[in-house]
């Protein structure tokens, strides 16, 4: 099954996308500008491979549902997210609201 949906933070809407994979979930929340998104995210080949693209975007590791992708502190982040002043360790909706 595959949902998406608004979600509102702080007075701004965002994309939610979850994917019910066989034995784990694909959870992403974008912006215009970024996203974040389960651990799938391979955050090192975005920065090295795909560096031309500055993609912002952070990854949150052990999460299950779009709500806790949210609230979980990001395990890393793009170089681009970082120049948005994102941060390791910054709680998902938070990174979010800087992606505007």
């Amino acid at each position: 099954m595959m949902e998406v949906y608004p979600i509102e933070i702080e007075g701004h809407t965002f994309i939610a996308i979850s994917v019910q994979l066989p034995k784990t979930n694909l959870l992403v929340v974008k912006s215009d500008k970024g996203y974040i998104m389960c651990g799938a995210l391979d955050v090192a080949l975005l920065n090295e491979k795909l560096k031309d693209r500055k993609i912002i975007a952070g990854r949150a590791v052990g999460v299950k549902t779009i709500p806790q992708l949210l609230d979980a502190p990001l395990e890393s982040v793009t170089l681009e997210a970082e120049n948005m002043g994102i941060f390791k360790g910054m709680v998902g909706k938070e990174a979010l609201v800087r992606m505007i």
